[in-house]
């Protein structure tokens, strides 16, 4: 075989060494059959909700461990085909025998990544907020392209995505959005996105076409069940309710259903616009305040993360964790990884796992969180 298929199959093999041992595989085994176990206990459904944290969590739990004998099949499998294409020599095929076992090997590191993913509540959705930094409509535009990169980020993953407010810019872009995202694991791979975005391109809204940079920030934290008791004394919260906006006609709202919640002794504020009633809002809205909350108690818990202390500074210079570089050259890194990519239009499209990777690989290699 050729130096690079044999660099690839022992990438491959390093990452499913790690993953066994990240995976702990004696005791997941262990873990797995004790979880089929329960599952057969014809009592089990008398509670669903914990019925169904069970099944997840032993839907999740097989599906990595099916994985490593899947990826270990597989480049067996293309091992033996690039070994008959070497001794007929039949270049094509071995061409193509490489670029599946490269496929594969980014497979194996994906799963290797996901197995870093053992935080208290990585496996949860997530709420994802996003504020453009000062600039008027080159941050609002801003801003919305992010949003538009996490949408498709998610999407891509078969993750779904429920807006829970969003204010249009005055003439383009966003105010500010939140949205959730649910699937597994959601939170355990966004979380690292939190902080400061840069963005340098030549303006479209610029008549002198001149270059100009702008900021956004980006918030993450995870969606919690009722399983977890925060504690939230109203007498120090601020209810504000409000008339929501919309695109026209009969999506505005005519009453003043949005509601936005400040923690006074935080300062933290959410609000939830996605609901006509403002019951539903309020109710939203407190989740979403708890969620923060223990985000919050999480942080204070570990090692704060770079990407978590950028998000509480200025969005301004000096703080963006990744910078996206349009105008003039082609280029997309991360500052706190040094990872790059030069197509941005990739990245603005949602392939942004190169950087979460990374990311949450240094998150662990610092610390345990």
């Amino acid at each position: 075989m050729r130096a690079e298929m044999e660099s690839l199959v022992e990438d491959i093999k390093q990452s499913l060494e790690l993953l066994r041992r990240r995976l702990d595989w004696d005791a997941a085994k262990r873990e797995l059959d004790e979880l089929n176990a329960r599952s057969e206990d014809p009592t089990l459904w008398d509670n669903p909700e914990e019925a169904q944290a069970l099944m997840q969590k032993r839907t999740a739990l097989e599906t990595q461990m099916n994985a490593v004998g899947s990826f270990e099949g597989e480049m067996s499998d293309l091992i033996e085909l690039a070994e008959m294409a070497t001794e007929e020599g039949d270049n094509e095929s071995l061409d193509e025998t490489q670029e599946l076992m490269s496929i594969l090997r980014d497979k194996a590191q994906n799963a290797e990544i996901e197995a870093l993913l053992s935080g208290e509540a990585d496996s949860n959705d997530c709420f994802v907020e996003i504020h453009p930094g000062a600039g008027g409509t080159e941050s609002n535009d801003w801003a919305s392209m992010l949003l538009r990169m996490y949408v498709r980020w998610a999407g891509q993953r078969g993750y779904k995505v429920g807006v829970i407010e969003q204010q249009a810019g005055d003439e383009a872009g966003i105010k500010s959005a939140t949205i959730q995202i649910n699937g597994h694991n959601a939170y355990g791979w966004m979380k690292t996105e939190s902080g400061v975005h840069r963005l340098v391109r030549i303006s479209p809204y610029d008549s002198n076409a001149r270059r100009h940079t702008s900021f956004a920030s980006v918030w993450v934290y995870p969606v919690i069940d009722d399983k977890i008791d925060i504690d939230i004394n109203e007498s120090e919260c601020r209810i504000d309710t409000f008339r929501a906006s919309g695109a026209g006609g009969q999506h505005v709202n005519t009453t003043d259903s949005a509601v936005r919640i400040t923690h006074i002794p935080t300062n933290i504020v959410v609000q939830c616009q996605n609901e006509r009633s403002q019951h539903k809002n309020r109710a939203t809205a407190w989740n979403m305040l708890r969620a923060r909350l223990y985000e919050l108690e999480l942080q204070k818990r570990e090692e704060a993360a770079s990407a978590q202390a950028a998000s509480k500074t200025d969005i301004g210079w000096g703080h963006q964790i990744r910078s996206y570089v349009l105008q003039p050259y082609q280029l997309v890194k991360d500052t706190r990884t040094q990872v790059e990519h030069q197509d941005p239009d990739a990245v603005l499209n949602g392939s942004v796992d190169g950087f979460m990777s990374a990311a949450l690989a240094q998150r662990v290699g610092g610390d345990t969180a």
